[in-house]
């Protein structure tokens, strides 16, 4: 694994301080901040960051984007999330759906997907996780069965996010049954499925913090035309594989805490004074391990921007990442002592509290940390 050193050029550092006015402007006074992928679905914000040529970046020109570098796309995200904005109306098709369509889709669908995800008007979920398959995304048992003119989808999908307010979903469905593929991680494909079609159910998970984003969405024969078909029939394991470099190994995976970091900052600007130091060291470890793990991402973005794929390297960002985030709310929460009132008077209370529910799941999204180790450990060892 290769993580070449990378710094921004002075081109990326004045676009970075461009959107970071840009969000000074136009979020309120009293925002309050997401957790990283937590930021609220709001499609009005998403159009007017579309204005601005921020969504859908890495898109060409040709197809409506900006057609903008992988690490100027990395500055904008980070500017995003540091701000905890509302992105979750394009992040999924932004992050992960445009590239995959840029690799895999075809011309008709390019055409038709890229101009509207760059617009701000098309957005994504993604059907991968089943009941009882976790992980492995192998073991997947919804089934794609050929009927004229394309294919009947059934199954079950869910932690699909925001499945009840999005138009699509990317589903990773088996086209040809194990027996007769001869392996698991053959015969699957993905398919682009229309989430108000017939036949699609999409029932919300309550969450223990009370949210409703996350859904169960099951696919009772739901047609799905040939022309939807993304990629090549048989090949969605190495095209999943591929696209995962995109989902792992961004900011996203690392700031989730920076909101809730820099509100212990402010308690703890305004009572200097009692500031021992054991939290002083903690706090000065948070920032070096954050730098540190931002220069990883950065790293995977300089690669991808090559035109490499780095699953990998990716996978171990994501474990770094994720697994940094939850110790961080640990030691945070250590610092602050007692009980954690989520509604506080402070932010600080507030956004511990969200981060104490909701903690657990930042290392079972987007791969286990068992599956990412294994990933590593394999890659390491031949």
């Amino acid at each position: 694994m290769i993580f070449a050193p990378s710094a921004l050029s002075p081109g990326e550092e004045a676009l970075r301080e461009e959107v970071r006015s840009f969000l000074a402007a136009i979020l309120p006074a009293d925002f309050r901040p997401g957790l990283g992928l937590g930021g609220r679905h709001d499609p009005e914000f998403t159009r007017v960051l579309a204005e601005q040529g921020w969504v859908g970046m890495s898109i060409p020109v040709e197809y409506g984007g900006a057609g903008a570098s992988t690490v100027r796309r990395f500055v904008v995200v980070e500017e995003l999330l540091a701000a905890g904005a509302p992105i979750a109306a394009h992040w999924i098709a932004e992050r992960q759906t445009a590239p995959a369509l840029l690799r895999f889709g075809t011309e008709e669908q390019r055409r038709w997907f890229l101009p509207r995800i760059a617009a701000g008007e098309c957005w994504f979920s993604l059907g991968m996780s089943e009941p009882d398959a976790g992980s492995d995304l192998a073991s997947v048992r919804t089934t794609a069965t050929r009927v004229d003119g394309g294919w009947r989808v059934t199954g079950t999908k869910v932690w699909t996010t925001n499945a009840h307010l999005n138009h699509f979903a990317v589903v990773l469905c088996r086209t040809t049954p194990e027996a007769e593929a001869g392996d698991r991680h053959a015969g699957l494909s993905q398919l682009i499925v229309d989430l108000g079609a017939d036949g699609v159910r999409v029932s919300p998970i309550p969450l223990i913090d009370g949210e409703e984003h996350v859904n169960e969405v099951v696919l009772d024969g739901v047609f799905v035309p040939d022309e939807r078909v993304l990629g090549e029939v048989g090949k969605g394991w190495a095209q999943v594989t591929a696209e995962l470099a995109h989902e792992r190994s961004g900011p996203d995976r690392y700031l989730s805490v920076l909101g809730v970091y820099r509100a212990f900052l402010e308690v703890c600007h305004d009572s200097a004074d009692d500031v021992d130091d054991t939290t002083a060291a903690a706090i000065g470890r948070i920032g070096a391990q954050m730098w540190t793990i931002r220069q990883l991402s950065l790293a995977v973005a300089r690669s991808l921007e090559q035109g490499e794929a780095p699953a990998v390297e990716a996978a171990l960002v994501k474990d770094v990442g994720t697994t940094f985030e939850q110790q961080v709310v640990e030691t945070l929460r250590d610092a602050a002592g007692g009980e954690i009132d989520p509604e506080g008077p402070t932010m600080f209370e507030r956004l511990l509290a969200e981060c104490v529910l909701n903690a657990p799941t930042w290392t079972l999204r987007g791969g286990t940390t068992e599956v990412l180790r294994g990933i590593a450990a394999k890659a390491l060892t031949r």
